[in-house]
């Protein structure tokens, strides 16, 4: 029996791909196709993906109060039931995970799995510091030196070092036009935010994967999470914030193998039949 009583799906989703359930929470900034896209096709090969967007990101318009964290984890599970999905695997990245791991509390019958990726609990003082700096920029409305410091910020020293300059001014450039409207209420979620409490009453495989050259969460960060949740397993990859943009294939990789191995049983049969992509 279903522990919350389910909200009408209020934010636009992405829909792709057939089998079981996994359903995709996105950090503060972002949005699904922007921080899933490059490894999107590789995850709907095997699953039905669900990528819900925040208020203010992708399709989903701005919200008009400010966001909380128990009714955006109650829309990642009233997407997911929209789209005829009764269990599934959430993946989530930066603040998606948080927002990830209330609703695997919230709805502990329908999500079987977690994937947490450069994410916390709450945020320390060094992403308060950031996030601080970031809204300030917002509000400046300098954006290419807001982009300046998000690419510092997202990037490995390893990529920032190593990438073209050429690469990395369009890089900046894209990233300067590319901010949600919904930045600020995003920001300011990530200011209050604070899922500790939680992590002892998570039941199920739960993968926390490091990013181990990111400078805003911060290694030890993450690998505290992992500590907190009961049987998590942790895996690393070597890049910043931003795996998506510096090894998609890694991440890919690193996310599918664990979801094969804890692929629910009886998923052969229950997937649906495949469809293309679509929005809602």
């Amino acid at each position: 029996m279903r522990k919350t009583v389910l909200p009408e799906p209020g934010l636009a989703r992405t829909v792709r791909g057939s089998g079981p359930g996994l359903v995709l929470s996105h950090g503060a900034n972002g949005s699904i196709e922007r921080q899933f896209g490059p490894i999107l096709d590789g995850l709907a090969a095997d699953h039905t993906v669900v990528g819900v967007d925040l208020p203010g990101s992708g399709a989903t318009p701005r919200s008009e109060t400010p966001l909380d964290i128990d009714e955006l984890a109650d829309q990642l599970v009233a997407a997911a039931d929209a789209e005829g999905l009764d269990t599934f695997t959430i993946a989530g990245i930066s603040l998606g995970g948080p927002i990830g791991i209330r609703a695997a509390v919230r709805h502990p019958d329908r999500i079987t799995a977690l994937v947490l990726t450069a994410t916390f609990a709450r945020p320390d003082a060094k992403v308060r510091l950031f996030n601080s700096i970031w809204r300030r920029l917002y509000e400046s409305g300098d954006r290419r030196v807001l982009a300046e410091f998000g690419a510092l910020m997202a990037f490995s020293t390893r990529t920032l070092n190593t990438m073209p300059s050429e690469r990395l001014q369009a890089t900046i450039e894209r990233i300067a036009g590319a901010f949600p409207p919904g930045t600020p209420e995003q920001a300011d979620l990530l200011e209050r935010i604070d899922v500790s409490d939680d992590l002892s009453q998570i039941e199920v495989p739960t993968l926390v994967v490091v990013t181990i050259g990111d400078w805003l969460v911060p290694p030890e960060t993450q690998r505290c999470l992992a500590d907190r949740i009961p049987g998590a397993k942790s895996a690393e990859i070597a890049t910043g914030h931003a795996p998506f943009g510096e090894d998609p294939d890694e991440w890919l990789r690193i996310i599918t193998t664990f979801l094969r191995r804890n692929r629910p049983q009886g998923a052969e049969e229950t997937g649906r039949p495949g469809f293309p992509s679509r929005h809602r």
